[in-house]
């Protein structure tokens, strides 16, 4: 019997955890498709990449890593779809982290990996980050994104 008990006891731990971290399951994926939407396609690297974040993060292995996936798809297809009624959408959700400088900086680190992904992070890519840098009220200087760097790299 206490072999049925410590079954159900790991279960129910299990759906607690899965319950406690959703929020910021969804935050990171809404981050990860904000940057992966920024230049108007979601290339394949993008997707292996959010992959690896998915399996690296030890609050997100709580989950079906194809939950994730979804979760991720779902924001790409809002934001690509219709960009005012999407982006604004998907960008609420980072509102979690908004109160936790520890979870923010993360959530912008994850989004540099995303932008990396193809091997060079693009104009595009990095406006989008600073972007969530202010929406998070945090430094993108502290992430090597100066303001000023990119407006030097603007054409023209």
């Amino acid at each position: 019997m206490s072999g049925f008990l410590t079954n159900l006891k790991e279960q129910y731990d299990t759906l607690i955890e899965r319950h406690h971290n959703l929020p910021f399951l969804k935050a990171t994926m809404a981050a990860c498709a904000l940057v992966a939407t920024a230049d108007g396609e979601v290339s394949f690297s993008e997707r292996v990449r959010v992959d690896q974040i998915i399996e690296t993060l030890e609050h997100l292995q709580v989950y079906d890593p194809h939950e994730a996936v979804n979760i991720f798809v779902d924001f790409c297809e809002a934001i690509q779809s219709s960009p005012s009624a999407g982006h604004p959408k998907v960008l609420s959700q980072l509102d979690v982290v908004k109160d936790n400088p520890e979870t923010a900086s993360l959530l912008i680190r994850l989004c540099l990996a995303v932008a990396e992904a193809n091997g060079k992070t693009s104009l595009v890519d990095q406006i989008e980050i600073v972007t969530l840098c202010s929406y998070l009220e945090i430094d993108p200087a502290h992430f090597g994104l100066y303001r000023t760097d990119l407006v030097d790299q603007l054409p023209g």
